[in-house]
């Protein structure tokens, strides 16, 4: 019997769609994305073949959507939606057999005595949701990405919950997966020494995969080469800078750098970031996690590749391991999901900051910011 009751809030294309459509993915068109409740829904085959859990490696599939995700979960039982959009209601109900379907959020929230609620709306409704959520005692919220515009919101969203004790993990990025579980034992337990330096590719607060391994807040930034407001309606800062925290670790957000490299005093882990160039010919084309120790030679100490621990991971099934972790979560497995809301907050308030350097002649910009009212835009489709 399944222990949790589940819901999912917006049923656009993380939500629902993306598994539906034919051939499954593609492009997310900006058509069926938009904040309008007359929007236009795509041809979408509501009776593709159920791989039920642990049947994806033998049929090559697996979930995308929050929707489907949570359908596959034996523990989880998918049992109510809500959108403002019919058409999709209907959809819902014909793929999943479930009647409980509703125009108004809140309405099934107060109705359906939920466990686990995703929240995958347009951004600007997240931290409300997220919020009213809690209020009507769920215990588990993983809303899509990115968490929030404002810093008001992104506070209000881990405050809320933190003071319930309710898990919040925002968005599916690759930072469920256990592997980055499995380079934060390895950083934290001295496996490379004191942690001197990080190197980061993109600040990217809505897919960051970096904070997560801050064991203290940002204390400054400094940040250069920042854009104004694209066509797109995105502000995300697409510069480079340094930033210190208060325990003096030193994060580099570099172009063409990997996509996360901890130098340590006695050793480093390296995360490829997707289509980086192989560092050494020796490498396996399969692993994205790399990990150096300074090891007793008989030339001294030496700088030695280590065999990565399991997971060595290979697909990142973003939603899947995100869900994994909240369960992990609600069966007291896991402290809080590894893409936490907590974290997340964090990223968005370093973009932010990082934004207001790069504007005002690289200035330093010191943490938290007073101004909780700031915000960061995103394209269109979030």
């Amino acid at each position: 019997m399944a222990k949790y009751r589940a819901a999912v809030i917006g049923l656009g294309w993380i939500g629902m769609l993306y598994d539906l459509r034919p051939g499954q993915g593609g492009d997310r068109p900006r058509t069926y994305s938009i904040d309008d409740v007359d929007r236009p829904t795509p041809e979408v085959d509501a009776n593709r073949k159920f791989y039920y859990h642990n049947m994806h490696l033998i049929y090559g599939w697996t979930p995308t959507s929050y929707a489907e995700a949570l359908w596959d979960r034996p523990e989880v039982d998918l049992v109510a939606g809500a959108d403002r959009d019919s058409k999709r209601l209907k959809i819902y109900q014909k793929r999943y057999g479930i009647d409980a379907l509703y125009t108004d959020a809140e309405e099934m929230l107060r109705n359906e005595n939920l466990d686990i609620v995703v929240i995958a709306t347009n951004t600007k409704g997240r931290a409300d949701l997220t919020c009213l959520a809690v209020d009507y005692g769920v215990k588990a919220v993983m809303t899509d990405k990115p968490m929030a515009h404002t810093l008001e919101e992104a506070d209000r969203m881990v405050k809320t919950c933190a003071d319930a004790g309710v898990h919040l993990l925002c968005g599916a990025t690759p930072t469920n997966h256990p592997s980055f579980g499995t380079a934060k034992r390895l950083a934290d337990s001295g496996a490379i020494g004191d942690i001197v330096s990080m190197d980061v590719s993109k600040v990217q607060s809505q897919v960051q995969t970096w904070s997560y391994f801050l064991n203290s807040a940002p204390s400054w930034v400094i940040g250069v080469g920042g854009l104004p407001r694209r066509d797109s309606g995105s502000d995300e800062f697409l510069g480079q800078g340094m930033m210190v925290t208060d325990d003096g670790l030193v994060v580099h957000f570099r172009h063409g750098a990997a996509g996360l490299r901890m130098t340590g005093t006695a050793g480093e882990i390296l995360r490829h970031r997707s289509g980086m160039v192989e560092l050494s010919v020796t490498a396996s084309l399969d692993r994205d996690w790399r990990l150096w120790q300074d090891v007793e030679t008989s030339h001294g100490i030496s700088r030695v590749e280590m065999p990565w621990p399991e997971p060595v991971n290979g697909t990142y099934h973003r939603v899947i391991h995100g869900l994994s972790d909240l369960i992990d979560c609600l069966e007291g497995r896991l402290d809080e999901p590894k893409n936490s809301g907590r974290s997340v907050a964090t990223a968005l308030e370093v973009e932010i900051a990082f934004n207001l350097s790069a504007t005002s002649g690289s200035e330093r910009v010191d943490l938290p910011l007073k101004d909780r009212s700031m915000r960061l835009n995103y394209d269109w489709f979030r």
